[in-house]
């Protein structure tokens, strides 16, 4: 009893002395360990950053392209790499422009058998058009897409590292939707987007009897300043993940980023896992005020490359997604 006391005193000192450095953002908060006291491995930001770098690499991962194919191989090979059992889930889709897509949802599970289980998500492909109102150089050019796609990406890939060190009781599936980022600006049919998500809903590789509980979208999370509010569709489907995520997030130190402001609907690879599969999933994602697209300036821009991509989001979010996973099978959560 002892110990447990001057445990929670050096924790809650540890906590008090960081708030007083005023910098959130040079914040390392070293300590691995939730309030409740469950152990959870600590995120590397550098690591995950040379994950986002390696995809860029490839180029936009534009469907139908080799920097596409060849991006989505060694994805597969890195979450192999790292312990899980990799599904690639092929599928054709047909775009708003009437070309039919070549597209490859890559599903990396852990404890497969598991009955309780959580699902992460992040889409891998790129925009193929620079068409944010908010541009106009180029906008018939693929995106880099350094924050949009590749770094929810770098996020889960940086996870799977950790949980082939840490191995945890609990089922985890990271998915990464592709197609998710050829949808119509502007148009009337929200169905254009999400293509991937769309298919894997329809599609579950689930044995018999075997649902996750819920899951979490990551989307733009690698962003310089990053406000993550709670999204409409997320709440509207979600709202005790939305609640339960937030509140953790708030209680390691995260409250700069994880924002109580609700925000706009997006179409999203979550509405369709809710609408469509059934399963509660929210939505991480990054919806700056006072933006005249909504989005942070670089969406959809040909300056979504790696000058707007800040490694201190990474770990953010990355520290939040381990300690979800552990404190959730901690019960604790």
């Amino acid at each position: 009893m002892k110990k447990h006391f001057l445990r929670v005193f050096v924790l809650l000192g540890l906590l008090a002395l960081s708030a007083c450095k005023g910098n959130k953002r040079e914040k390392e908060q070293a300590e691995t360990e939730t309030p409740a006291s469950v152990t959870v491995p600590k995120f590397d930001r550098d690591s995950a950053y040379a994950f986002l770098v390696r995809q860029l690499e490839f180029g936009p991962r534009v469907p139908n392209t080799p920097a596409h194919k060849a991006c989505g191989e060694w994805l597969a090979q890195q979450f192999e790499a790292f312990g899980a059992q990799v599904i690639r889930q092929n599928f054709s889709a047909k775009a708003y422009t009437g070309a039919t897509l070549q597209g490859v949802n890559i599903i990396a599970q852990y404890n497969p058998g598991e009955a309780k289980r959580i699902v992460l998500a992040a889409h891998w492909d790129s925009r193929h058009i620079a068409d944010s109102p908010s541009n106009q150089i180029d906008r018939d050019k693929p995106v880099m897409g350094a924050d949009d796609g590749a770094s929810g990406v770098a996020v889960l890939l940086e996870v799977a590292r950790q949980l082939q060190q840490n191995p945890v009781g609990l089922g985890v599936d990271l998915v990464l939707f592709d197609l998710e980022d050829y949808g119509e600006d502007g148009g009337t049919d929200p169905n254009s987007w999400g293509l991937g998500s769309q298919y894997w809903s329809r599609n579950l590789h689930y044995t018999s009897g075997i649902r996750p509980q819920y899951g979490i979208l990551l989307d733009m999370v690698g962003g310089k300043g990053a406000r993550f509010g709670k999204e409409y569709f997320s709440l509207q489907y979600a709202a005790p993940v939305v609640d339960k995520v937030w509140n953790l997030a708030t209680s390691m130190g995260y409250g700069n980023y994880f924002v109580p402001d609700q925000v706009g609907a997006v179409t999203d690879d979550h509405y369709f896992v809710n609408t469509i599969a059934g399963i509660p999933m929210i939505d991480i994602i990054n919806r700056p005020p006072g933006s005249e697209t909504g989005f942070p300036a670089h969406w959809h821009t040909p300056n979504d490359t790696l000058e707007a991509i800040d490694p201190f989001t990474l770990r953010a979010v990355g520290q939040l997604m381990l300690a979800v996973i552990f404190r959730e099978f901690a019960g604790t959560l």
